[in-house]
């Protein structure tokens, strides 16, 4: 209990840290919010009015004060650009983002674990000589050249998906749950997802072969082949499930990561997440919105350090015991 309290203050200070950061970045920065909204035959009387209404009038320590008190109650301000709560605009897109990454991640590490179980029982073979410099070269590709190879082959050479957006245009739901769990939705998803998939396989893929080499060194691989266990069986059974523990970990620090780093891929496919908002945002200078998503995914990339941290501890005790 004392381990999981240190860590959730520690957690509420970074959070403050990146909050008081992130409201000085985008004060500082150059370009002027109120440049999109006011027009250019305005008096003086008129834009200093729309200042006010923003309250980009008062002294910067009275709105860092107003913005630290309106977090703590929950509150992300008003979007300058949307005239609209920064809370309701991300809840919005938040849902398309957070799927995207958990069908990413869930392909990306099922073949991940599965090719890295293989190219360990093939190492030395041409079977490791030809997969390792692909699985490389997947990973230093930029994603938005992977996502333009998929869309130049995938949209439109063969027309088998769209080439942007979530759904089809024009296209009316009941409701956000019929529209996210629609078959035109997942029409949308498919090379989204591929495109980050591809991309992300790298990382457990390598790191599943290293651990199953690392424990089929171990005392009990030899023992089970000495009781004549076949070898698929040790692979499986024994090897394998030991050599998931440090995936399993860096799947929660790879939802952490990749709910913010998909800013390119979202940006690729026109996909409306919170990266795609995060660049219009930045770009308008509309410093709630800005704010509010970086935050979140802050928030997000936080919480899931520390699941990870928690979930090492369960998954391993003796982690659990060093660190009490």
């Amino acid at each position: 209990m004392t381990h999981v309290l240190r860590r959730l203050v520690l957690m509420l200070l970074v959070l403050w840290a990146i909050a008081s950061i992130l409201f000085l970045m985008f004060r500082l920065m150059p370009g002027d919010p109120t440049t999109a909204y006011i027009d250019p035959t305005f008096t003086a009387e008129q834009r200093q009015v729309v200042l006010h209404q923003f309250g980009l009038d008062l002294p910067l320590w009275r709105q860092y004060a107003i913005y630290i008190g309106n977090l703590l109650h929950g509150e992300l301000g008003l979007s300058f650009r949307y005239r609209a709560p920064v809370a309701g605009l991300i809840l919005n897109v938040l849902p398309n983002t957070l799927l995207l990454t958990l069908t990413a991640l869930v392909i990306a590490y099922i073949f991940g674990a599965l090719g890295g179980a293989l190219l360990a029982m093939k190492r030395g073979t041409w079977v490791e000589a030809v997969t390792i410099p692909l699985v490389l070269a997947t990973r230093a590709a930029p994603e938005f050249w992977l996502g333009m190879l998929l869309l130049a082959v995938f949209a439109f050479a063969f027309g088998w998906f769209p080439s942007g957006g979530a759904v089809t245009a024009g296209a009316a739901f009941p409701s956000a749950l019929a529209r996210v769990t629609s078959a035109d939705f997942a029409h949308h998803l498919v090379l989204p997802a591929a495109t980050l998939a591809i991309y992300l396989q790298g990382l457990p893929l390598l790191l599943m072969r290293a651990n199953m080499l690392e424990v089929m060194q171990e005392e009990f691989i030899t023992m089970a082949r000495m009781k004549g266990f076949g070898e698929w069986s040790i692979m499986l059974r024994h090897a394998a499930r030991n050599a998931l523990l440090p995936l399993v970990t860096a799947f929660a620090l790879g939802f952490g990561a990749s709910v913010g780093g998909n800013v390119v891929v979202e940006t690729v496919f026109s996909w409306p997440g919170i990266g795609r908002m995060l660049v219009d945002a930045v770009a308008s200078s509309d410093y709630p919105l800005a704010q509010g998503a970086f935050l979140l995914i802050a928030a997000v990339l936080v919480v899931m350090n520390a699941v990870a941290d928690m979930l090492y501890g369960v998954l391993d005790p003796r982690v659990a015991h060093a660190a009490g």
